[in-house]
């Protein structure tokens, strides 16, 4: 699988406003929502917002990443957002995000929600990616950037 197949150019945001964990789920929900006809944000924030209750997705240094299960979603989504300030998360090291990326998946998709996770995370746990990506300045550099990774195994 190919993590630039589930994200799209306009699912990006560089600096938007969001000085809150709260308002970085409204943002990645309404990108999300632009990814299949008839889904709200509202819906989609609920979602990540439920699994923020079961236990913050934040995985530290300066990473998050929120995800959900939704019915109505015909295919996974993913939505990234690049922070100018670090919002609270609740991260195992305490430290803020600023670096966002947020997964929508079919309600039934249980094996494929697991398998496009740990692609993230692999992603994400690589420091050099994680300096590179915060170094870019602008939208289409995030986009292709992120859209040309692709992880070290087959």
């Amino acid at each position: 699988m190919n993590l630039s197949s589930l994200l799209s150019e306009d699912r990006v945001d560089w600096h938007p406003d969001a000085s809150s964990k709260k308002r970085a789920l409204e943002v990645l929900s309404g990108l999300l929502s632009s990814a299949a006809p008839g889904l709200e944000p509202n819906d989609v924030f609920e979602s990540l917002l439920a699994r923020e209750r079961l236990g913050a997705t934040g995985l530290g240094r300066g990473v998050a990443i929120p995800h959900g299960r939704l019915a109505g979603v015909a295919q996974p989504s993913i939505a990234m957002i690049k922070l100018n300030t670090g919002v609270e998360f609740d991260a195992p090291d305490k430290q803020p995000v600023d670096l966002l990326f947020a997964l929508i998946v079919p309600d039934e998709s249980s094996e494929e929600h697991l398998e496009i996770l740990s692609l993230l995370a692999e992603m994400l746990h690589e420091e050099q990616f994680l300096s590179q990506l915060r170094g870019l300045e602008s939208r289409d550099a995030l986009y292709s950037f992120i859209a040309g990774w692709h992880p070290d195994h087959p």
